[in-house]
């Protein structure tokens, strides 16, 4: 509804129209503020700082496997666990920014070699968010560096598939961690897809 509202008020041209548009986006956040428990006056700001055409946002996360495990790091912000990423900046390409968070949020250098998959965040049980986010799992070659927790995460590590840490669910669940082990056992498979 957030994006019915913003898509309307990037388009209307009659006054009657936008103050419509702007009681609609009100409401999104009153429904938003219900699910995330959280006061519609903190959330109307985000979707009225939203302008344009209302599009999803790009989450990109490193599938690096070494010796069978897969790279992790903990996060700051809720004390679990995740594949290293996060939102796509503008001017990057899927790949560099991919290479770009790993670095960042791991201290290890990768090389993006496959896209896994693309899914439609909304279909998979994540909690909600205020954006419609398609999220991209990239398999990455490592190349080099050396474990070093940054500003974003507290720890790296490498994990089984039967020994995954608590993990932050806004941002990865384990059926795709899951999937992410499948794909390393049969490299051959296309990518995922909603």
């Amino acid at each position: 509804m957030g994006a019915l509202a913003q898509n309307g008020l990037t388009y209307a041209e009659g006054e009657f129209d936008r103050e419509r548009y702007h009681e609609l986006q009100q409401i999104a956040a009153e429904m938003l503020a219900a699910l995330a428990d959280a006061p519609p006056a903190v959330l109307a700001p985000l979707l009225a700082a939203e302008a344009g055409y209302a599009t999803p946002k790009v989450d990109v996360r490193a599938a690096v496997f070494h010796e069978g495990k897969l790279l992790l790091v903990r996060e700051r912000e809720d004390g679990r666990w995740t594949l290293p990423g996060g939102w796509a900046d503008v001017g990057d390409t899927p790949g560099e920014a991919v290479a770009k968070e790993v670095l960042q949020e791991s201290g290890f250098r990768v090389r993006p070699v496959k896209l896994l998959a693309v899914y439609d965040r909304e279909r998979h049980g994540h909690p909600p968010l205020a954006w419609h986010v398609y999220k991209l799992f990239i398999r990455c070659e490592l190349l080099g560096g050396t474990a070093a927790p940054s500003l974003e995460t507290d720890a790296v590590g490498f994990f089984g598939e039967n020994e995954l840490p608590p993990l932050s669910l806004t941002r990865v669940l384990p059926a795709q961690l899951r999937r992410l082990f499948e794909h390393a056992r049969h490299p051959h498979w296309p990518a995922d897809f909603d």
